[in-house]
């Protein structure tokens, strides 16, 4: 799931965006959560990290896109900044917070969408990297949001992935190390999770992927904190 924050002042321009974004979900079959702010102080006030993209409107009242930004380049790095702007000038301002980009009003969907493809690009970029594995049959090279989930069985892991399931030498430890920056997380002794795959939760059973993988006790804390935080319902 992509999560974006649209900070608009104008309620038309809202509406406009939450169609584009609606509009390309639909086209590239994804998930898209939208969550929208007035202005850039509602945006800032109790801003947690957990967006992907922002988009921001420049000129607001009270806090403005670009007064917004450098609050949030304060906390938070990683999350990729659009502009929204009715004069190109304001925009190059936007190197100082690292903005990846800009959008001159009127938005029209063509633009708004390559727009929306070149920040999308650079989330996977942050988001995933490659996982080199050593097979019996050789070697794959893994983008780590292409895995559902590892296990790990008798002294060998096996990466559960779209493309199928690969098995290699190691330990769940040591998996974790390098795939828990990449929202990873144990929901048992056996199995590492990719959070991005959890649909649901039954009682002390994780739904990832379509398949159903036991929480245990020892770990249900820990996990259900985790997936509360990635998917932002966290306080």
């Amino acid at each position: 799931m992509l999560r974006v924050a649209v900070a608009e002042d104008e309620a038309v321009s809202r509406e406009k965006i939450r169609q584009f974004l609606t509009q390309y979900a639909e086209e590239k079959e994804m998930e898209i959560d939208i969550t929208f702010f007035s202005d850039g102080r509602s945006l800032t006030e109790h801003y947690r990290p957990i967006y992907d993209i922002i988009l921001l409107d420049i000129k607001m009242p009270d806090m403005d896109g670009m007064q917004a930004a450098e609050k949030i380049r304060t906390l938070d790095e990683q999350v990729v900044l659009v502009f929204i702007t009715n004069v190109a000038q304001y925009a190059i301002q936007g190197y100082a917070v690292r903005a990846l980009d800009y959008i001159l009003k009127p938005v029209t969907y063509p633009i708004f969408s390559i727009k929306l493809d070149k920040a999308i690009e650079l989330v996977e970029r942050r988001t995933s990297r490659p996982v080199i594995l050593t097979t019996a049959d050789g070697i794959i090279r893994l983008e780590t949001r292409n895995i559902y989930y590892v296990e790990v069985q008798h002294g060998m892991l096996h990466y559960h992935t779209e493309q199928g399931i690969y098995t290699v030498r190691g330990t769940l430890q040591k998996a974790g190390e390098t795939l828990e920056k990449f929202h990873f997380v144990r929901c048992n002794y056996w199995y590492l999770v990719n959070l991005m795959y959890v649909t649901e939760i039954r009682k002390n059973t994780a739904i990832v992927a379509g398949t159903e993988l036991q929480i245990s006790r020892r770990s249900k804390n820990a996990f259900m904190a985790a997936l509360t935080d990635y998917v932002g319902g966290g306080t």
